[in-house]
């Protein structure tokens, strides 16, 4: 049986790699991390908007419409519920 040795070079290399492996992954973290968030964000968007056509599908019975627009898709995707509510009630004070 053969015993290796490492010598001062190699161990080098072998730092270096797992330094830049380790910065790739730091580096992609850094850049996705956004992407998701304003991904969930879009996709809130979307699903707020949906609401808001089928609010709007069934108040025409009550005469409650509320318009879809980017700033109400906006604020029921950051806010869910509770900002679906709070246009409700602004809607209805107004």
């Amino acid at each position: 049986m053969e015993v290796v040795l490492v010598t001062g070079a190699d161990l080098g290399i072998i730092l270096a790699y797992t330094a830049g492996i380790m910065l790739i992954f730091m580096i992609s973290w850094i850049f996705f991390k956004p992407l998701k968030f304003m991904g969930k964000i879009i996709l809130n968007s979307l699903i707020g908007a949906i609401v808001l056509i089928i609010f709007n599908y069934f108040g025409q019975y009550t005469g409650v419409y509320i318009g879809v627009n980017e700033f109400t898709a906006l604020i029921i995707g950051i806010l869910g519920i509770p900002g679906f509510f709070a246009i409700l009630l602004v809607k209805l004070l107004i």
